[in-house]
């Protein structure tokens, strides 16, 4: 990927966070992850808006189920199944 040098303005304490966490090289690794992140999260959320105005937004119902989708795989790897396969997303558990 072509990259291109640029000029923020963070305020002090984000910046001392962020060089805390990091040596001098990785602070625009540090940005440029973050920046990534809410691009991804703007595209999510088009992506959100377009379904809904398609097939209208989910139910009640649609979003519980949902949920304990996301629950029941969240407790099965919390279990230590790494290697096996998850019985409810149907893959092998990193």
């Amino acid at each position: 990927m072509a990259t291109k040098k640029v000029t923020i303005t963070l305020p002090d304490e984000v910046l001392e966070y962020i060089k805390a966490s990091v040596d001098e090289r990785g602070v625009s690794a540090y940005v440029t992850a973050a920046v990534e992140h809410k691009v991804a999260m703007d595209k999510l959320r088009g992506l959100s808006d377009l379904l809904d105005e398609e097939y209208g937004p989910l139910t009640d119902e649609e979003l519980h189920a949902a949920d304990a989708r996301l629950d029941a795989m969240d407790a099965w790897h919390e279990g230590g199944h790494e290697g096996e396969v998850d019985p409810v997303a149907g893959k092998v558990a990193a």
